[in-house]
C-alpha cells in the first residue's frame, strides 16, 4: 500500500508539470431507374459527403481477428519507476489480458488499488496503473462511437429499418437485389437479413452506406458508387448491395473483435504507412477507425474521424440518427462484473459418435468474427442429404428464431437476442426442425443437421455463442466450454482443438479419428 501511495504522488507531480461466411445472395443488382434526390429534413440534414479519392482495395490484407494464445497470468506487481504510468479506467469487456496487449506491457505491470480478478472480466471504471510503453504515434484518444452502435444491441431491437429506408425515399428504397435462394428481393431485406444473421447495427450500416454513396437520403454520385456503393472492388462480381455490406461488416468486426481480444494494436493505411491505436480506445470507436482505414490514407482519415469536423463521420451520424450515447446508457455496460458463461451440454445425444469439424471459424460470414464451432454426425459418403441423428438444445431456453436453416435459443427467454445468452445453431434442417416460440429444456432435441441455411459442402451444425448481441470469442474472458469440453483457437481460424483435462480432439473436416467426440450418458 505504502507503494502504491508513492506511486499516486509521483504520478501527481509529473501531471502537474506536464500539460487513442455465409454468402447466401447473388451478385446481379437491378436498380430501379434513378428517382429525384430528396433533402432530408432541417432536423436531421446530412452534412455534404466530402469528394473522396477511391483508392483500391485489392492491396489491402485484412487483420485477423483472432486472440493470441491465452497468456498465463501472474500476481500483478508495481510498475517500474522509471516508466511514466497512465491512470487507465477499465472498460467493459475489459481483462487484464486485453489491456495488457493494448499497452504493450506484462500482465503483471499492471496494478490496481483494487483487488482485480487475474482471469475474466474486470469491472467497468476500475482504476488500472499501466507503464506508458508506446513510443509510436497513438491515433486520437476521442471516444467517437459506443460499443452498442456497431453491434446488434438491445438499443437498436426497435429501430424500424423498413419505415426509416421508405422516409428517406433515396436510391436504396427502390433497389432491387437478385438472391440466389428466393430471387429478386428488396434493398430494405438486403439490409434487415444482414444485420441480423451478423448481428450488426442497422443504424450504423445505413450511415456508413449514405456517407459513402448517397444511398439512403438521394442518389449514387456516380456509376462506380451505383454497383459499389461502400467502394469495394477486388473483382467484378463484388458489385451489389450485399457483398458491399458483407464487406463493410467484416471490417467492423476486424477492428471491433480485434480490440476486443486485444489482438489489433494498429492501423494500416492503403499507402503503408502505420498508427498506433490509443491504447485508452473502446471497441466500437476502433470498429470505425479501422474501417476508414481501409480506403483512406492518413490525412484524409483524420479528417473522416474528427469529431470536432462538420464533414466527419460522427457528425454525420449524429445528425442522422442523434447522439448515440444517449442510447448507449440505455443498454451499457453490456458485461456485468464477475459473469461468467453458464453451463453449457455438447449440442448432440449421449452415446453418439459426432466429429469436431472445423472452428473457431467466422460466428457467419467466413470473414467475421472467429466465435462459431462446427460439429458432423458420421457418415459413410458426403453430401447434403438430412441426417438422421439429433442435434439438442445445449441449455434451457425460448426459441427465439427458427427459419431458413437457423436455430436460436434464447437462455433468458425474453424472446429477444439483443438480450442475455443467446445460441446459435445454422445448418438445421426444416424436416423436424423445432417452432419458434418453444421453451426447450437442455438436451430437448431440436432438429437435424443438414446444409440448410447457407453454404455448405456437408451436412453439419454450426454453432456459436452471443451475449447482449455480442459474439463471444472462445480463448477470451469467457471460455466456450461444451461438457467440460473447452473450445481453443489453433493455428489457423478452422483448425482448433478442443480439450478436457489430458484429452484433446482436434477439428479435421474429413472426421478423421483424432477428430470423433462422443457424449458420455452423464453429461
Amino acid at each position: 500500500m505504502k507503494q502504491f501511495i508513492t506511486l499516486l504522488a509521483t504520478l501527481a507531480l509529473t501531471l502537474s508539470a506536464c500539460a487513442t461466411e455465409n454468402s447466401l445472395w447473388g451478385v446481379q443488382s437491378t436498380p430501379t431507374a434513378r428517382i429525384p434526390t430528396v433533402t432530408l429534413p432541417a432536423s436531421s440534414t446530412a452534412s455534404p459527403r466530402p469528394t473522396d479519392t477511391l483508392i483500391p482495395t485489392a492491396t489491402m490484407t485484412l487483420t485477423a481477428t483472432h486472440p493470441a494464445p491465452t497468456q498465463t497470468l501472474v500476481q500483478v506487481s508495481t510498475p517500474n519507476p522509471q516508466d511514466q504510468p497512465i491512470l487507465y479506467y477499465a472498460q467493459s469487456g475489459d481483462s487484464l489480458d486485453s489491456i495488457a496487449r493494448r499497452f504493450s506491457v506484462d500482465v503483471d505491470e499492471i496494478t490496481s488499488p483494487k483487488d482485480v480478478p487475474q482471469e475474466g472480466l474486470i469491472e467497468a471504471g476500475t482504476l488500472l496503473i499501466v507503464p506508458d510503453r508506446i513510443e509510436a504515434k497513438k491515433t486520437p484518444n476521442d471516444k467517437t462511437v459506443p460499443d452498442s452502435e456497431v453491434i446488434f444491441a438491445a438499443s437498436a431491437s426497435n429501430f424500424d429499418v423498413a419505415a426509416y429506408i421508405t422516409e428517406a425515399g433515396g436510391f436504396l428504397s427502390t433497389y432491387k437485389q437478385w438472391v440466389t435462394t428466393s430471387g429478386t428481393t428488396s434493398g430494405t431485406d438486403v439490409l434487415k437479413k444482414l444485420s441480423r444473421d451478423n448481428s450488426a447495427n442497422p443504424r450504423l450500416l445505413l450511415a456508413l452506406l449514405e456517407y459513402e454513396s448517397g444511398w439512403v437520403f438521394g442518389q449514387p454520385t456516380d456509376m462506380f458508387r451505383e454497383k459499389y456503393p461502400m467502394g469495394f472492388q477486388i473483382q467484378d462480381d463484388d458489385q451489389g448491395l450485399f457483398k458491399q455490406l458483407q464487406w463493410t461488416i467484416n471490417q467492423l468486426f476486424a477492428g471491433y473483435y480485434g480490440w476486443r481480444s486485444g489482438t489489433l494494436t494498429e492501423l494500416t493505411f492503403p499507402d503503408g504507412e502505420t498508427i498506433r491505436l490509443n491504447p485508452e480506445l473502446n471497441a466500437g470507436t476502433v470498429a470505425i477507425q479501422y474501417f476508414f482505414s481501409r480506403q483512406r490514407n492518413r490525412s484524409e482519415w483524420e479528417r473522416v474521424i474528427d469529431p470536432n469536423s462538420p464533414s466527419s463521420f460522427v457528425a454525420y451520424y449524429n445528425e442522422m440518427f442523434a447522439d448515440p450515447w444517449v442510447r448507449a446508457a440505455t443498454v451499457e455496460p453490456f458485461f456485468a462484473p464477475g459473469m461468467t458463461q453458464p453451463e453449457l451440454a455438447l449440442p448432440f445425444e449421449p452415446n453418439v459418435q459426432w466429429n469436431y469439424t472445423s472452428g473457431p471459424h467466422g460466428a457467419w460470414d467466413r470473414e467475421g468474427p472467429l466465435a462459431a464451432i462446427d460439429f458432423a454426425p458420421p457418415s459413410d459418403h458426403k453430401g447434403c442429404d438430412v441426417s438422421s441423428l439429433w442435434v439438442t438444445a445445449a441449455a434451457s431456453g425460448l426459441i427465439a428464431r427458427a427459419d431458413a436453416g437457423v436455430v436460436v435459443i434464447d437462455l433468458d427467454s425474453d424472446g429477444n437476442e439483443q438480450t442475455g445468452w443467446t445460441l446459435l445453431y445454422l445448418h438445421i434442417a426444416e424436416e423436424g426442425r423445432i417452432p419458434v416460440g418453444t421453451w426447450v429444456k437442455v438436451n430437448d432435441r431440436i432438429g437435424h443437421a443438414s446444409c440448410e441455411g447457407g453454404i455448405s459442402t456437408g451436412r453439419h451444425v454450426h454453432f456459436a455463442r452471443k451475449y447482449n448481441g455480442e459474439w463471444i470469442l472462445p480463448d477470451s474472458a469467457l471460455p466456450f466450454v461444451l461438457g467440460g469440453w473447452t473450445i481453443h483457437f489453433g493455428a489457423k481460424p478452422y483448425q482448433g482443438t478442443m480439450t478436457r483435462g489430458a484429452r484433446t480432439v482436434t477439428a479435421d473436416p474429413y472426421g478423421q479419428a483424432w477428430s470423433v467426440i462422443i457424449r458420455e450418458p452423464n453429461e
